[in-house]
């Protein structure tokens, strides 16, 4: 059986349509899931949406409906970003399904049977915007001298009966879990972040509220609600059936990698894993914090009237356009900008004029000269050479930089292979060949085909619509489009690749130049 992989998204809050920063963390979470199915193993893949809480509590009573309207139809959103995007998950959860609230209420009562959940008075600082509660020390002045959270949102004075967890005696057991499993929580400033967190002094989390309903009741305190993130990270256990001993939790818990916005680590990686060591369960074995995307650098808001809806991005410049700027523009991780000038520029000089050209006029030259029947690739040091190059740069330095999530070097790489392919057509220059040595051209053309298709199943996880239709239209057999079938690895019969009698048709251009929409340029 193929070793399993579990990835996870954060859920969306869904008291507003999906924005670009959504799309960005989703199609990231499908490119890790991807290239990682690519690699021969068994993945599961899972998003969806945060109902609970104040917020969509207060955004249903704005409008009129229940939480529970809002939520399904806000829902619906986000699952159509997903498929417009081409994110394949394997599951999409809504904390408002009845399984979830059973998950939570079990992780619950495994907590309470550990000791660690007390009711008291809770008064303090909270944020209804980020549904968080601050210590006094961690607020900051507005320009008007009002309590702000770290964030800028507003805060305010909450007093009410609470449940609270003893997070405070979970304060060395999380230091050594930053000390001795550095990978827990990457990359390094994210964690650095949270280990001075930690160490100056964790407090006891309130976890239930009562000034409102909208949520998972408490088990035994029918007037508690959960607080929101105890609630929302259970997500994670419930999509695999928990609390039963299903065979996916059993397969694919604990999950490798929490795929989260930098805004939330906190959750992530203190409150989380101390709520599981206080249930005994195991551990995730990453929470990756990755950065936020800014409109011309700048963070959107509604009030700077710069949010961007990410479907209409895909509608503009196409969706896989849209999925290797982001991948590649942005070094993961860390904070990013787009435009729509930078996703133009980006996508003419290296997929329309690079990797497209490279197709276009290698298969055009194909379909012409040689009635669209692929020939075998040559044998000459130049040849050899190319493939050689290619094979590694798209197997080993690209998908080696994949693995580390350095998706922006690992394209990088890709691109490299694509340069050698457009230097080697330029050099071999098979249109002179025709004429002289057509034996020699068609040995260059097939030289150049199997490194097209290495190229394009090295870049299936970022484009693989694209991808896809241009190894649809090559013949290439879609049992061999992963990482152990990648064309030059049998170096003996290249043909097996190709789907018996494919006849190449017409190619058409697989990135057309962009140019800039209307109301950009």
């Amino acid at each position: 059986m193929a070793d399993s992989f579990y990835i996870t998204t954060a859920i969306s809050y869904p008291n507003g349509k999906p924005h670009i920063g959504h799309a960005y963390e989703a199609i990231a979470a499908d490119v890790i899931a991807r290239f990682q199915r690519l690699k021969g193993r068994d993945v599961r893949f899972q998003t969806g949406t945060d109902e609970h809480g104040l917020k969509m509590a207060q955004k249903a009573r704005e409008l009129g409906i229940t939480p529970r309207a809002l939520a399904d139809e806000m829902s619906t959103y986000f699952i159509a970003m997903c498929d417009g995007l081409n994110v394949k998950y394997d599951r999409f959860l809504r904390t408002s399904e009845e399984a979830h609230h059973r998950a939570s209420q079990a992780l619950w009562q495994a907590m309470e049977a550990n000791g660690d959940l007390y009711l008291d008075r809770y008064e303090g600082w909270y944020s209804v915007r980020d549904e968080a509660y601050y210590d006094e020390s961690e607020l900051v002045e507005g320009e008007e001298g009002e309590k702000l959270s770290p964030q800028g949102t507003p805060v305010e004075w909450t007093v009410e009966e609470s449940w609270f967890f003893r997070l405070s005696a979970y304060q060395d057991k999380l230091l050594a879990l930053f000390s001795d499993n550095p990978e827990f929580l990457q990359p390094d400033s994210r964690r650095n972040e949270m280990v001075a967190f930690v160490s100056g002094g964790l407090r006891d989390l309130s976890v239930s509220r009562t000034s409102f309903d909208w949520g998972v009741k408490v088990p035994g305190s029918e007037d508690h609600v959960m607080y929101v993130w105890v609630d929302a990270l259970t997500n994670y256990l419930t999509g695999l059936g928990y609390p039963d001993q299903t065979a996916n939790f059993a397969r694919y818990w604990p999950a490798d990698i929490h795929l989260i916005g930098k805004d939330i680590v906190r959750f992530h990686s203190v409150y989380w894993p101390a709520f599981l060591m206080s249930a005994g369960l195991p551990l995730p074995r990453q929470v990756f914090g990755h950065g936020f995307l800014l409109n011309r650098g700048q963070k959107e808001s509604k009030s700077l009237g710069n949010v961007t809806d990410p479907m209409m991005l895909a509608e503009s410049f196409g969706v896989d356009v849209l999925r290797y700027f982001l991948m590649r523009e942005v070094s993961f991780g860390q904070d990013g900008s787009y435009s729509a000038e930078a996703i133009v520029t980006k996508t003419n000089a290296e997929l329309a004029n690079g990797f497209g050209n490279l197709a276009q006029r290698t298969l055009s030259m194909i379909f012409k000269n040689l009635d669209g029947k692929v020939p075998a690739w040559g044998n000459a040091p130049e040849d050899t050479q190319l493939r050689s190059d290619v094979r590694s740069l798209v197997q080993n330095v690209m998908w080696g930089e994949f693995q580390q999530l350095s998706f922006s070097t690992g394209i990088d790489a890709w691109m490299k292979g694509v340069f050698a392919c457009n230097s080697y057509v330029d050099e071999m220059a098979p249109w002179a060949l025709r004429k002289t040595d057509p034996a020699r051209m068609a040995q260059v053309l097939g030289t150049l085909y199997f490194c097209i298709v290495d190229l394009a199943i090295g870049i299936i996880p970022v484009t693989p619509g694209t991808a896809n239709a241009l190894l649809d239209a090559m013949g290439i057999d879609p049992a061999k489009r992963n990482y152990d079938g990648i064309a030059n690895t049998i170096i003996g019969n290249p043909a097996s690749h190709i789907i018996s009698d494919h006849v190449l048709s017409q190619p058409t251009p697989i990135f057309p130049r962009l140019e800039m929409p209307e109301e950009s340029a």
